[in-house]
């Protein structure tokens, strides 16, 4: 509800990262740290029994690692948005994490104004990448199943409108909704509403997979 403090989990083995997502973001007000998880059962079960907007995901954890946790915390708490925790030498776990309904990725060493930016851009039903990562995780595409990928995302496009294909190839770029607007000389109202109908019509369950299609689609 509006006025409400942004509930966060915070997942990761290690008590010195956790302790130091939890400074940053408690020096927001409308942050709320709500729990801790130092592997991904727990995590599962902190982000069911603390009602989480948000839960920031480390990959690499014991008893049930990040990836493995993913399906069944968005089955647990389908409310929360997951972001994930990454270093770079982990693209693909990422990658497939994407693909599985995270809702943007961030490094470990990520600024803190970024982090809270994050946080925040979940929270609202956007997604998050990190620029940064953005850039290695796309080098990934263009391996493997490249042309395959490629075909089946330019055939999805297809279906799109040339405005809305406008719109999907800033989401590409990791643009935020007033961003984009700003390129394409639209509110950030107007652009919201063609996300949406993006989504639809594309089936993808938030922008971060729809921002991956663009990508593949050569957008």
């Amino acid at each position: 509800m509006a006025g409400q403090p942004i509930r966060v989990v915070i997942a990761d083995d290690e008590p010195l990262i956790r302790a130091g997502i939890r400074m940053i973001l408690i020096s927001d007000p409308g942050i709320e740290v709500v729990g801790e998880a130092a592997d991904g059962r727990a995590a599962v079960e902190a982000a069911r029994a603390h009602a989480a907007d948000v839960v920031l995901l480390d990959i690499q954890m014991p008893v049930l690692d990040g990836l493995s946790a993913l399906p069944e915390l968005r089955r647990a708490a389908p409310a929360a948005r997951v972001i994930i925790l990454t270093t770079f030498g982990e693209r693909e776990n990422v990658l497939r994490a994407l693909e599985h309904g995270g809702a943007g990725f961030l490094l470990k060493d990520t600024a803190p104004a970024e982090l809270i930016g994050a946080v925040r851009a979940a929270a609202a039903g956007d997604a998050y990448l990190s620029p940064a990562a953005t850039r290695h995780v796309v080098e990934r595409l263009a391996t493997g199943r490249e042309a395959v990928r490629a075909e089946e995302a330019r055939a999805r496009v297809a279906a799109l409108s040339e405005k809305e294909r406008d719109v999907l190839a800033l989401l590409g770029e990791g643009l935020s909704n007033a961003d984009a607007g700003k390129r394409l000389h639209m509110s950030e109202a107007t652009v919201k509403t063609y996300v949406s109908r993006i989504l639809a019509k594309l089936h993808c369950e938030n922008r971060v997979q729809a921002a991956l299609l663009a990508r593949d689609a050569g957008l």
